[in-house]
């Protein structure tokens, strides 16, 4: 059995969560956009330090997602005051676990897979659908990535794969949480959470 398999279920619940919908709805309020950026950008940055400290990234060229990420979110934040978006608690949960791990190159690689993977998969059809130029879904030689990732992957990743497909079932309900308490549910998505 694959990784993937392995991690289908955790997968599911991640990916089925009423803030992934929003993501792939192309009804996503920019100011939320901007926040669900700013908190990638911190568990990414954190993420590609400790494995490219550990030599995880040799390799995969065009890996790296932070500088794209932190790009998007200068784009779209309020000029004025740019790091004025919030951290979620579920964001400040993965910095200290991946400090947890920062010696663990297996499982810091099994991070990579789950998060690195999504955004050469589902990352692409979010692309067109969020605001903004979308620069953190873009990768200059997808099929070679997605191959060279997949060839360093071993099925005693499988737990700290979950760990990370359930980190971002957290954060999603962190997101969601954000979105209510500041108003930020536009256009479909409010209608039909208010049913």
């Amino acid at each position: 059995m694959s990784l993937r398999e392995l991690t289908k279920e955790a997968h599911k619940r991640a990916e089925n969560h009423e803030f992934a919908k929003i993501l792939f709805s192309g009804d996503i309020n920019k100011k939320l956009y901007a926040i669900y950026l700013h908190n990638q950008y911190s568990m990414y940055s954190i993420l590609e330090m400790w494995a490219s400290n550990q030599g995880i990234l040799q390799g995969l060229p065009d890996i790296r997602r932070s500088e794209k990420i932190l790009d998007d979110f200068n784009e779209l934040s309020d000029e004025s005051n740019p790091h004025n978006a919030p951290l979620a608690p579920t964001t400040i949960n993965y910095i200290n676990h991946i400090f947890s791990i920062k010696g663990n190159p297996k499982k810091l690689m099994a991070h990579v897979y789950v998060r690195h993977m999504g955004d050469l998969a589902g990352g692409q059809m979010i692309k067109p659908k969020v605001p903004g130029k979308g620069t953190y879904y873009n990768f200059k030689m997808k099929m070679f990535l997605r191959e060279a990732i997949r060839s360093r992957l071993e099925n005693d990743m499988v737990d700290e794969a979950i760990v990370c497909f359930d980190f971002a079932r957290s954060f999603f309900e962190d997101m969601m949480k954000i979105a209510y308490k500041s108003y930020l549910l536009d256009g479909y998505h409010t209608k039909q959470l208010r049913k």
